[in-house]
């Protein structure tokens, strides 16, 4: 990815270890990228990779999923890797769909799990 786009990372609170522990694993990778995460979820990634440019923003369900979905409809974001929980109910529910469909909508290449965001991250 040579343009200067983010990646997108985003995980529901039960995955929200899950992602962290992604993040250590392919730091290397994701050095060499502009990151922005929801609020939370971007917390947790800077404790165990202080030194990501990373940018968070709102917490998901206080508007970050809409504030990416938004870099999304600019063309800001070049991929999001989004840690689901398909298992807990989620009140802000609307906004995730309305989130995957951005992506859908635009193009942009989407992990919802952290099998599909090990075969993405190893494609940049």
């Amino acid at each position: 990815m040579a343009d200067d786009r983010a990646i997108a990372l985003i995980a529901h609170d039960q995955k929200k270890a899950e992602m962290a522990d992604f993040a250590a694993r392919h730091v290397e990778i994701l050095q060499r990228h502009k990151l922005v995460a929801t609020g939370t979820t971007g917390g947790r990634i800077l404790e165990v990779c202080p030194d990501l440019n990373l940018t968070r923003l709102k917490s998901g369900p206080l508007g970050g999923d809409q504030q990416i979905g938004a870099l999304i409809a600019t063309g800001e974001i070049s991929m999001l890797i989004f840690f689901t929980d398909p298992l807990t109910p989620l009140p802000h529910d609307v906004d995730v769909k309305a989130l995957t469909r951005l992506a859908t909508v635009y193009d942009v290449p989407m992990a919802l799990n952290r099998a599909t965001a090990e075969l993405l991250i190893d494609k940049i």
